[in-house]
């Protein structure tokens, strides 16, 4: 299986166990699977990490556990992307921790997501004469 499969499975058993807090959708997301509630991405499984969004309350909490932010190689340089951090290991054994974790991180994302000012249309594109 790829790795991009084994995300999927691992992000739709993560699906699975928030269903208390609605439908959540997955998605493929670059080699991995995303998790979203109501449109908004809030989690994603890459590399057979769970990420869940982080913002500047709930980072620190990340960072006091000893979590890494995500991670990934480019050309030349590492990208680190800190509005995602490792869940921690809670969460594979409790439900309960998962949910809690997991509605920080949708409302984390929802409230970065009405932060970014709108997207301008595009203009059509014009055909050449021809």
């Amino acid at each position: 299986m790829s790795s991009s499969a084994d995300a999927r499975e691992q992000a739709l058993e993560v699906a699975e166990r928030l269903a208390p807090l609605g439908p959540v959708v997955v998605k493929r997301m670059f080699s991995g699977a995303g998790l979203s509630i109501d449109g908004v991405n809030f989690a994603f499984v890459i590399g057979g990490t769970l990420y869940f969004r982080v913002d500047d309350q709930s980072r620190p909490a990340y960072e006091a556990m000893g979590l890494e932010p995500f991670r990934y190689d480019r050309p030349g340089r590492t990208v680190t992307v800190g509005s995602y951090y490792e869940a921690p290991d809670e969460v594979f054994d409790d439900d309960e921790a998962l949910c809690d974790h997991a509605r920080a991180a949708w409302q984390a994302a929802l409230t970065a997501s009405r932060a970014r000012p709108p997207k301008k249309p595009r203009a059509p594109r014009r055909r050449a004469a021809g």
